[in-house]
């Protein structure tokens, strides 16, 4: 964060400043959680429904924060506000705006932003100094958060944007006013608080709305919604994907044994190969999107193709690959789930079950998707379904909620022993440890709340115990 004194932050959020007698300066970033103080930064106190962050600002000016914001006096350094999400948004707003060099790219999607967004921030590292969306903090609090990271160093911000509903993004479109937008795709992700495929594109379309006519619209070539959104925006509009329509298009598309995708990016008749240590076919248009952001922004696409080809995960459960010492692979996406991409893992899992000298089982453990709404009976059918047709070896379906996925495999053709359903994780950590071996090739998939990457995590620990026997 660029350095600020607390009469100045309080300017900026309309707040008073309160037993400020050292005159405190803060220096470092802004942060929420008294565990990981930063060193000279802001502690921002929250009242939430379980948790008061004031209760902890105490603990955080001990371990080295400059000063605190709140709503209410501590007898800290700090400034009070009526409202400290409105007043870090205003503050990380303020800091923006005293930054004329620095770009700010801000993405969204129904599925792939967080992948997408490590990708663009690994090429545009290699070119200057970026700062990015840490994990998925992309909400009206995690992205001013971020916001205040940046320095008078910094050139590329880099925006992950979460949309609950119309008029969210043009909030955090409001904090931080987007040089570049880019828009993955629109799913079928929180439709039940949606209502519609419709709806989800007039809020995510809210991205493209917020450019000035300087400003750069990236666009999926290949998803309709998204492309229409060109009409929303006098700004310049770049495509990617795979249509021949797009302007970053990816061609020549093929995966390796373990899921790993390579394929020829080109741009205006030049042309490059890409290799991706990434698992999954769906990663070329996370890459395709962040080369037309990479591009857009004055980066020679043959840098962007050597740069993408030196990428590797950055956020956790997201496609994970262990190979353990026991000869089972793991691959663990158990971070999040939708429709969408619970097709993609499936795909790729089938991918690498097919893929090498011989032929391996696939095992597809499988959770609840969430905030499907009315549709959800349907789509979890659906998964299932698709599994069987895709040759998946075997379902294993966790929790009640979840059921329909096993009873669509069963509809589609599953056996009882090619389609387990068990109750909760301990049912199925046991049915692994009994059914799992050499050469298998585990998938780990469902919304957070199913927690399946801590059954991911104890077959990996497993494996590691047997290994030191």
């Amino acid at each position: 964060m660029i350095a600020m004194s607390l009469p100045e932050i309080a300017e900026a959020v309309d707040g008073v400043v309160h037993d400020d007698g050292a005159g405190a300066v803060v220096t470092g970033a802004a942060f929420a959680d008294s565990r990981v103080a930063e060193l000279g930064g802001l502690f921002v106190a929250f009242v939430g429904e379980q948790v008061d962050g004031h209760d902890f600002a105490r603990a955080a000016v001990d371990a080295g924060a400059a000063a605190v914001l709140g709503s209410r006096r501590l007898g800290l350094p700090m400034v009070v506000v009526e409202d400290p999400v409105v007043a870090l948004g205003r503050l990380a707003h303020r800091v923006l705006s005293r930054l004329p060099g620095l770009t700010v790219v801000a993405l969204t999607g129904s599925q792939g932003k967080t992948g997408t967004k490590d990708l663009l921030t690994h090429v545009l590292s290699e070119a200057a100094s970026t700062v990015a969306t840490p994990g998925s903090l992309n909400n009206e609090i995690g992205l001013p958060l971020t916001v205040l990271r940046v320095d008078q160093e910094t050139r590329y911000l880099v925006l992950e944007m979460g949309s609950r509903g119309v008029g969210h993004l043009r909030y955090l479109c409001d904090i931080a006013p987007p040089d570049v937008s880019l828009v993955l795709n629109v799913g079928k992700a929180h439709i039940g608080e949606f209502g519609s495929q419709a709806e989800i594109a007039l809020a995510k379309g809210e991205i493209v709305e917020a450019l000035s006519s300087e400003g750069t619209a990236v666009l999926n070539a290949d998803d309709a919604l998204v492309a229409r959104m060109a009409e929303r925006t006098s700004a310049r509009v770049v495509r990617f994907g795979e249509s021949e329509l797009a302007d970053v298009r990816i061609s020549n598309l093929r995966t390796d044994q373990l899921g790993r995708p390579s394929f020829d990016l080109s741009l205006a008749g030049d042309s490059h190969p890409v290799t991706l240590a990434l698992l999954g076919e769906h990663q070329a248009g996370n890459a395709a999107a962040a080369a037309a952001v990479a591009t857009a922004v004055g980066m020679p696409l043959a840098q962007v193709a050597a740069a993408l080809g030196r990428a590797s995960a950055r956020s956790r459960w997201r496609m994970e690959l262990h190979e353990l010492d026991n000869g089972v692979t793991v691959v663990n996406d158990a971070y999040n789930a939708n429709p969408d991409s619970m097709r993609a893992a499936l795909k790729t899992l089938a991918a690498m079950g097919r893929g090498g000298d011989r032929a391996r089982r696939t095992v597809a453990v499988l959770g609840e998707m969430r905030e499907l709404g009315a549709s959800s009976p349907d789509e979890h059918d659906a998964v299932g379904r698709l599994a069987v047709r895709l040759d998946v070896n075997q379902l294993l379906v966790v929790g009640e909620a979840a059921r329909p996925i096993h009873l669509g495999a069963c509809r589609e053709g599953s056996s009882a022993e090619e389609s387990v359903f068990v109750s909760d994780n301990e049912q199925a950590l046991g049915w692994l440890e009994e059914n799992l071996a050499a050469g298998d090739i585990v998938l780990f998939k469902a919304s957070r709340a199913a927690e399946l990457e801590k059954l991911a995590h104890a077959v990996i620990d497993q494996a590691s115990t047997k290994r030191d026997r």
